[in-house]
C-alpha cells in the first residue's frame, strides 16, 4: 500500500466503486436506516455534487495512505471515514468498530464483492481491518500512513497518539464534543406535521443512544407559550420513545444517578414524567461544565431563553452542533456574529448526523491531499 500511487480527488475511479457501492449497500441494508443513508450518501450524484463544490482540484492530490480509527459505538462511521480518504485521493486503513455489527458485515461483504470482480484496480487502496486493543499493531500502521484519522474521545486519542508518526505525517482527531438544539415553540404549536418533528428529533438522539457527538443535551426553548409546546412535544417524543426504543433497568438507574450528580451540585429540577423513557432536568444557568452530567439513552437539560443569543454559554469549544426548528436564517447567522467559541454545524433536527465532507470544522477533502504549486 505504501507504494500506490496516489489519485486526484473525486477520481472517476473513486466515483465509480463508491456508486457502485451505493447500489449493493441500499439493496441489501434496507432493514437499517444507517446503512441506506450511507448508500444514498455515496450516489455518483450526489458526489459530483460535492466535487463541484472545490475549483482548485487540478492542482491536487491525495498525501498517500491515510490510517483511519473508526469509533467502537457507532455502526457505520467507518464507512464515511473511508469515504471521504478516497475521495481525497487516498489509500486506506480502516480500523472497524469493536464491537460487532451487522451494518458492519453488510457493508464490508459489499467491498469484498466489489474488489473481487469490477474493481480490482482499487484493492490496493483499500483495506479494513480488526485487531483488539494493544500498542503494537496500531504502531505499525501508524508508522506507515501520511495522515491518521482518529475518531473517538479524548482518552482515545491519547492512546492513540502515543504511536509515533512519520516526520510529515499528520493527525486529524474527531474529539469528545456535545450537542445542542433550539426550539422555537411558536413555530411549533403553528406546525402541521409534529408527529414528523418527533421521529426527526428520536432519529437525532435515541437511535444512536445519544452517544453520537450530534446528538443534542441541552433543549433550549425560545418564544411565547413553551410550556404548552414542551408539553406536546415531549408527548411525542415519550410515545415515539417507549415504542421503538429498547430501555434496560441499568439505563434507568444510570439517568436517575446523572441527575443525582447534578442536584448535589448545581440548582436543578427533574420534571416529572410516567416512566423513564425520556429523563428531562431543568436548569437555572448554562455553561460548559453542566456537561459534567451529562447522560445518554434519553436524558436531557433544558432551559428557556428570551433571545437566541441567551445559549452562547452553551457554545463553548466542545459544542459541535447546532440543530433547530423554527429559527429563520437570518437570526442563525446574526448568532455567529457574536461569536460563539464553538459550534460548527447548525442543521434542522433530524439531520444531525447527516455527514459531511465538512466535519468539526475540518474540510476532509482539503486536510487529506495535498495542494502542489505550479508557478
Amino acid at each position: 500500500m505504501p507504494s500506490v500511487a496516489p489519485m486526484r480527488p473525486f477520481s472517476d475511479i473513486a466515483i465509480a466503486f463508491l456508486n457502485d457501492l451505493s447500489k449493493k449497500v441500499m439493496s441489501r441494508g434496507r432493514a437499517y436506516s444507517d446503512v441506506f443513508t450511507f448508500g444514498f450518501w455515496c450516489r455518483r450524484s450526489a458526489l459530483l455534487k460535492e466535487k463541484s463544490k472545490y475549483d482548485d482540484l487540478c492542482c491536487r492530490l491525495g498525501k498517500g495512505v491515510i490510517f483511519h480509527s473508526t469509533p467502537s459505538n457507532v455502526p457505520v462511521n467507518f464507512a464515511f471515514s473511508f469515504a471521504a480518504g478516497l475521495l481525497a485521493g487516498n489509500a486506506n486503513i480502516v480500523r472497524l468498530p469493536a464491537l460487532n455489527f451487522e451494518q458492519v458485515n453488510i457493508i464490508c461483504a459489499a467491498f469484498n464483492d466489489l474488489l473481487e470482480h469490477d474493481h480490482k484496480e482499487l484493492r490496493p487502496y483499500i483495506c479494513m481491518v480488526k485487531y483488539p486493543t494493544g500498542a503494537e499493531i496500531t504502531d505499525k500502521f501508524s508508522s506507515m500512513c501520511d495522515v491518521r484519522v482518529i475518531w473517538g474521545g479524548d482518552d482515545t486519542i491519547a492512546a492513540i497518539r502515543k504511536s509515533p508518526l512519520s516526520p510529515r505525517a499528520t493527525d486529524i482527531t474527531f474529539a469528545d464534543r456535545y450537542s445542542i438544539a433550539v426550539i422555537d415553540a411558536p413555530a411549533y404549536l403553528a406546525s402541521e406535521d409534529k408527529d414528523k418533528l418527533a421521529r426527526n428529533f428520536y432519529n437525532d438522539t435515541y437511535f444512536s443512544d445519544q452517544n453520537a457527538c450530534t446528538s443534542p443535551r441541552i433543549i433550549f426553548w425560545i418564544g411565547e407559550e413553551k410550556e404548552s409546546a414542551k408539553k406536546i412535544f415531549w408527548k411525542n417524543i415519550h410515545d415515539l420513545a417507549k415504542k421503538n426504543y429498547a430501555l434496560a433497568p441499568v439505563q434507568s438507574v444510570g439517568k436517575l444517578a446523572a441527575f443525582y450528580r447534578a442536584a448535589a451540585e448545581r440548582n436543578v429540577r427533574l420534571e416529572k414524567g410516567e416512566d423513564c423513557y425520556v429523563t428531562r432536568v431543568n436548569v437555572d444557568s448554562i455553561d460548559e461544565d453542566l456537561m459534567r452530567f451529562k447522560y445518554n439513552s434519553g436524558f436531557f437539560f433544558e432551559y428557556d431563553i428570551s433571545a437566541l443569543d441567551d445559549i452562547l454559554p452553551a457554545c463553548a469549544g466542545r459544542c459541535q452542533t447546532l440543530t433547530y426548528y423554527g429559527l429563520t436564517r437570518e437570526r442563525l447567522t446574526k448568532l455567529l456574529a457574536c461569536p460563539p467559541r464553538g459550534v460548527d454545524r447548525i442543521v434542522p433536527i433530524g439531520t444531525s448526523m447527516d455527514f459531511s465532507l465538512v466535519w468539526d470544522g475540518y474540510d476532509l477533502i482539503r486536510g487529506l491531499s495535498r495542494k502542489v504549486s505550479i508557478i
